[in-house]
């Protein structure tokens, strides 16, 4: 299908674009990028005053299945990226049963290749059930192209198990996507030690539970080599280990999710668990931190973390409330409401965050609207003001942090491969 898209702001970094120009795709792939482009197509979308973006890399996203599809499945989660202008996705190994092996592997890719309307990429287990004991078989993961490996969800607290993992995975060529928790500090808390665990009397969680894992991690994969990417970063010295890290010349790469620069420790105080999430929210001088992060590029990349969970899961009493929160569908808003509208980030330093540089961490051919791409394009109202509600979300689940809040910029289009995978109804 030929699709040509007039009249947009075009942005992307990759080429130094960021000019009203027309985009022409053929053949799931970007064909032309110029101004006022003569040629017949099928679709033609008019983007005068839109943006048009690469599609968003999300490189941190919980699709739940195989086992928990009550929560989420490829089929919706796909979908629910699309309406967020995500494009590619990679999907966490913390399934039932894990991403553990080939067979499970197999499994993975057959219910993806039936159900996906995007593009989604797999991450491995570091171990066996993500219990930090055994090591999984990196070789064999790579053979069936995955990309990561990753306990996310617990920490390998094994310095050994660990040090092994990095070192196999840099043979393999694989990244390590390290969920940095140390717990025998966090502990059962529940919020972030602090002003709000004290005002709600409720156990806390460190920030020294975060950042000390930080450092291990960083120092491990830097013993041998390896790449290291922190993901979730929550706290100030997570921060500072990984900005100290990076100057030494360490191969650290890191993310943050929109809740962690938007909403602090004090949207806990009605004790909404919606707003429960591991790391926790944390103090507004963490958020102050992160944004501060993000402008200085010490955090890399912008990822959803969308962890899906039932009403059952969180309609409870907070203590065992499961902790998540959806973000598929509302992440780019968040970004463009809380970055690009405050004018700490421009147009092409977001498209860098949530495009361009999870691509290349990831070593994917994503991220650009270059000639010869794949055709991942979202266009979008920069301007358009909306309202999140329950009812309005594909993902199976509506436990998202950003209910009855008021977000800037709305998908209108999302085309993966030259195929348009969503499309915003009035």
């Amino acid at each position: 299908m030929k699709t040509l898209i007039k009249n947009g702001l075009v942005i992307d970094p990759v080429d130094k674009i960021e000019e009203i120009m027309d985009v022409f795709l053929s053949a799931g792939k970007i064909c032309k990028v110029a101004k006022d482009i003569k040629t017949t197509a099928d679709v033609v979308i008019d983007a005068k005053d839109k943006i048009v973006m690469p599609g968003i890399v999300d490189m941190h996203v919980h699709l739940r299945e195989p086992g928990r599809e009550d929560k989420e499945t490829i089929l919706t989660g796909t979908r629910s990226a699309a309406k967020g202008g995500v494009t590619s996705v990679l999907a966490m190994p913390n399934t039932l049963p894990a991403i553990d092996c080939v067979k499970n592997v197999k499994i993975l890719k057959g219910i993806v290749k039936k159900n996906a309307c995007i593009d989604v990429f797999i991450a491995g287990a570091i171990t066996h059930g993500r219990l930090g004991r055994e090591l999984c078989d990196f070789g064999l993961f790579k053979k069936e192209g995955l990309l990561a490996i990753s306990d996310d969800g617990t920490s390998v607290d094994d310095s050994g198990i660990m040090l092994e993992a990095f070192t196999k995975a840099k043979k393999e060529k694989l990244l390590v996507i390290c969920h940095s928790e140390d717990r025998t500090l966090s502990g059962k808390g529940l919020v972030n030690l602090g002003f709000t665990s004290t005002r709600l009397g409720l156990r806390g969680v460190s920030n020294e539970s975060e950042s000390k894992r930080v450092e291990r991690d960083i120092k491990l994969a830097a013993k041998v080599g390896a790449n290291v990417h922190i993901a979730h970063v929550s706290c100030r010295e997570s921060i500072e280990m990984i900005a100290g890290a990076k100057k030494k010349g360490i191969k650290v790469t890191a993310e943050t999710a929109p809740h962690y620069f938007s909403l602090s420790e004090e949207e806990v105080l009605n004790y909404n668990t919606n707003m429960k999430i591991n790391p926790p929210l944390r103090s507004m001088d963490d958020v102050k931190a992160i944004k501060e992060g993000l402008k200085s590029g010490v955090i890399d990349v912008i990822a959803s973390d969308h962890a899906p969970h039932t009403e059952n899961e969180k309609d409870i009493e907070f203590e065992y409330a499961a902790s998540g929160t959806i973000g598929l569908e509302t992440g780019l808003a968040v970004c463009i409401t809380e970055l690009v509208h405050t004018g700490l980030l421009g147009w092409s330093d977001l498209v860098r965050k949530v495009s361009v540089n999870p691509a290349k961490i990831l070593g994917i051919e994503k991220g650009s609207l270059g000639v010869g791409s794949d055709a991942d394009v979202v266009i979008l109202s920069p301007e358009k003001e909306w309202m999140v509600n329950k009812e309005d979300f594909i993902s199976k689940s509506k436990n998202s942090a950003f209910l009855g809040k008021r977000l800037k910029g709305l998908v209108e289009h999302t085309i993966c491969k030259g195929k348009l995978v969503y499309t915003k109804t009035d």
